[in-house]
């Protein structure tokens, strides 16, 4: 590949990370005075029955006891040698799971926002479906979704793409009752998660049949959104903020991305001078390439248009909802401006009093469309 002058590189490296600031400092204006929704969860062991004891396999092995928050909803904790240190991968169950052994379900993925943890899932409780397995894994506090282009930063290894596609949907199809095809699998994540929803769709149509992207930086031709994700890597607080139990109270703000890292680690360079930025555009859930991979998939999408952030996902939902159109591939796109279509708690901003209802709009037509799949 060719080299950038120096100096040429030095004043592009500048002006990025200086668009990345910016954008971080309008961000946590913006997000300072949202309330971010949370539910608290049930007390440890709160029914007498026991979820299902898990296995170790694919790669992953459990350590230390599973946190029991309900029969139905507990999560675990396991290692990889995909990642660095241990991570959580939170579970909810049908009601109807124990009393009905020989009964398989659909599964949905859920994909948490940046600065955000398993926990947030709690904040949308349409996500603890009676219709459906749930599944949210750690996507790390600016894992991206992606296996790293640096493997030796301070995060360590970060093969977060690998971990969830190749271990962590093996892993619960073998320890519970799953229906284990891509017409009841789903992918379905928001702002960092829903870039990550969109773009496992797209690499592993084999797995996921179904996707929903919600204010998802679904975009990567646009330079705002490239400047979240240097934001994360550099560790600038409040950009693409997508928390709700990990949040200060009543801020809505991240309180961190975990340590600093190059603003190449996770994506390769974001510049787009002699292909520096190949693997950006290789990744690009909008790329038309990519969006043409997601034929005979269920795809919806769903976005304001308040405030800084989703006044970019709103854009890059209406990009991606146009190409499809163009490759004539069917999908749903709810725009629901500044809320008010959709629920009195949404204020068309980047929170999960919006995402919680669009969530509550879309679980139940994700329940129809996989007990109408054969």
């Amino acid at each position: 590949m060719t080299s950038l002058p120096p100096t040429w590189r030095l004043h592009a490296k500048a002006a990025v990370v200086a668009a990345a600031m910016t954008l971080t400092t309008l961000l946590a204006t913006t997000t300072a005075t949202a309330t971010a929704t949370t539910t608290a969860a049930a007390p440890a062991h709160a029914d007498a029955a026991v979820p299902p004891t898990l296995t170790n396999g694919f790669g992953l092995t459990q350590v230390g006891a599973p946190e029991v928050h309900s029969s139905t909803d507990f999560t675990v904790t396991v290692t990889t040698g995909q990642l660095s240190g241990p991570h959580k991968i939170r579970i909810f169950l049908p009601s109807g799971y124990a009393a009905d052994p020989g009964k398989r379900w659909p599964v949905t993925y859920f994909l948490h926002g940046g600065g955000g943890t398993v926990d947030d899932a709690a904040a949308a409780p349409a996500l603890h479906s009676n219709a459906m397995i749930t599944v949210v894994p750690d996507g790390g506090l600016k894992g991206w979704y992606a296996d790293w282009a640096m493997q030796n930063t301070a995060v360590g290894a970060a093969n977060w793409e690998t971990f969830h596609t190749d271990q962590v949907v093996p892993f619960i199809d073998a320890n519970l009752r799953t229906i284990a095809d891509k017409s009841h699998r789903a992918v379905v994540g928001l702002s960092m998660g829903g870039y990550g929803a969109l773009r496992y769709a797209e690499a592993r149509p084999d797995l996921f049949g179904h996707t929903a992207s919600l204010s998802g930086g679904i975009d990567f031709g646009l330079a705002p959104v490239r400047a979240a994700v240097l934001a994360t890597e550099l560790n600038l607080t409040g950009a693409w903020c997508a928390v709700s139990t990990s949040s200060p109270a009543g801020t809505g703000r991240c309180t961190g991305y975990g340590p600093y890292v190059d603003s190449d680690a996770i994506f390769g360079s974001p510049y787009p001078f002699f292909n520096a930025d190949h693997l950006w555009n290789e990744v690009n859930p909008a790329a038309t390439t990519n969006l043409a991979k997601l034929a005979g998939a269920d795809i919806t999408l769903y976005t304001g248009n308040q405030g800084p952030i989703d006044h970019f996902t709103e854009i890059a939902s209406n990009t991606v909802k146009t190409r499809l159109d163009q490759l004539g591939l069917p999908s749903r796109l709810v725009d629901y401006g500044n809320g008010s279509s959709l629920s009195p708690t949404c204020d068309g901003g980047h929170d999960y009093s919006c995402w919680a209802p669009a969530l509550a709009d879309y679980i139940p037509r994700l329940a129809t469309s996989f007990a109408t799949t054969s």
